[in-house]
């Protein structure tokens, strides 16, 4: 990565407001985003989190814009990867490749071709379409942030965050997320449909000439920068929990893993996540400790892919989210 790129050592320094200017962010995609405010601060807050967000919803929806403005708005690089059968893995991480060797000549060296994984913000559109080997190919870089090719580490940018969108209605020709690429993303979001106003102003915009593709002609302009996002992530490190707090956020994961409709409960890395996004959460509302309430705001978006649910129960009509507010409602809150 060079000097001038996104987060190098000649990025821009932050701003007097690291918190202003994250929330600015979310004004600045709606530019060009109707609606869809919860999506905006799931990715903001996964993002100072240093998590990884899934985002599922019907073709349409904006999910692809939502992402690329997202980016511009942070002044991030971006990349967008399509998933398809015939991905392979070096297609997304990088690959050695042979160079100085002319004429026929035996000789020459291995160099190391980054992937599209080497960037900011990586959009992997529709992952469940590709076979499972080249899905982990995103289990180092989701976790450790960094590729390893014949046994030598290539770090990645920083902040680096992977957003993967996936159709939760269409399942032939596709290969289902394994538990331990799940268990890699801090939120999965559902991206819904607008309202009805919402979508005629999608529609006014449209026609006023609104191009989803070109974000900057939209208006679309960099609100924040990585600095930003660094000072936040270290103002994010001093919000204080309370044992009490912890204890909510044990009692609820533990909550998950006994409740009678549910085979696979929240792990403690799942516990721990949802302490990481809360700390965020509380951080973007101006609070310098972790409430209750930011546990209950984030808890069904950070576990729900976690779980699994008795099938016969699931064929009954039985949701994730249906289990998840019984154990809400279930565990007391400390006061």
């Amino acid at each position: 990565m060079s000097d001038a790129e996104p987060g190098g050592p000649l990025a821009a320094a932050p701003s007097p407001d690291p918190r202003a200017a994250m929330l600015a962010v979310r004004e600045e995609v709606a530019k060009v985003v109707v609606g869809q405010e919860g999506t905006l601060s799931g990715l903001v807050a996964a993002l100072l989190a240093r998590g990884h967000v899934l985002l599922e919803g019907v073709p349409g929806v904006a999910k692809t814009l939502i992402v690329k403005a997202f980016a511009a708005a942070l002044d991030l690089d971006a990349k967008r990867v399509q998933f398809t059968p015939d991905l392979m893995p070096s297609d997304v991480t990088g690959q050695l490749v042979l160079e100085g060797v002319e004429g026929g000549a035996i000789g020459g060296r291995f160099r190391f071709r980054p992937g599209p994984v080497f960037t900011n913000v990586l959009l992997a559109d529709e992952i469940n379409r590709t076979p499972p080997k080249t899905q982990a190919a995103l289990l180092e870089s989701m976790e450790e942030r960094q590729v390893t090719v014949e046994g030598a580490a290539h770090p990645l940018p920083e902040p680096f965050m992977v957003v993967a969108t996936q159709n939760p209605i269409e399942y032939e020709g596709t290969y289902p997320l394994p538990e331990a690429q799940l268990d890699r993303f801090l939120f999965k979001l559902t991206v819904g449909y607008p309202s009805a106003e919402q979508e005629q102003e999608v529609l006014a915009r449209h026609d006023r000439g609104l191009d989803p593709h070109d974000t900057a002609a939209s208006g679309v302009r960099a609100v924040a920068s990585p600095a930003d996002v660094a000072a936040a992530r270290q103002a994010i490190s001093q919000v204080r929990v309370d044992p009490a707090v912890l204890g909510y956020i044990v009692a609820l994961a533990r909550a998950t893993r006994s409740a009678p409709a549910v085979t696979l409960g929240v792990s403690p890395r799942g516990a721990a996540m949802v302490l990481h996004a809360a700390k965020a959460w509380a951080w973007l509302a101006g609070r310098p400790f972790v409430t209750p309430d930011e546990v209950k705001a984030i808890f069904k978006p950070c576990v729900r892919h976690r779980i699994q649910l008795r099938p016969e129960l699931e064929l009954e009509g039985t949701t994730v989210d249906g289990v998840l507010d019984g154990v809400l409602a279930s565990v007391p809150v400390p006061r």
